[in-house]
């Protein structure tokens, strides 16, 4: 499958997250903050991010312009997975470049079929 990296400060989510992708196939590489996800994407190159817009060091917007603004990662899909459920916060998750936006509670099985969807369409 796809190798996706999962950026989530929160552990909880973050390991229900990479328990359902991993149930799917997926590798996931896995960072705690903006700052390591932003480090890991550059050096592994993930065929996806699924990244928390709320995180120490870089928020996930961070993460995705940054990824954006870089030939070598610009490529790389992004879904914002975020409690941040206002109009004006997912107008700025797309705007920032994110490919998807899923807002918190969310359902795992949800996101692998967002994740797949997104997967899909780089092909």
């Amino acid at each position: 499958m796809a190798m996706v990296l999962v950026a989530d400060d929160d552990p909880d989510i973050r390991d229900v997250v990479v328990f359902k992708l991993q149930q799917s196939g997926h590798d996931v590489l896995v960072a705690e903050d903006g700052g390591e996800a932003l480090s890991l994407a550059r050096r592994a190159l993930p065929d996806l991010a699924v990244l928390d817009v709320m995180m120490p060091r870089f928020t996930g917007l961070d993460v995705c312009r940054e990824l954006r603004a870089d030939p070598e990662t610009a490529g790389i899909p992004v879904i914002l997975l975020t409690a941040r459920a206002q109009e004006g916060d997912i107008e700025s998750g797309f705007a920032w470049g994110a490919d998807d936006y899923v807002t918190k509670p969310f359902s795992p099985r949800e996101l692998d079929s967002r994740v797949r969807a997104v997967l899909a369409r780089r092909r």
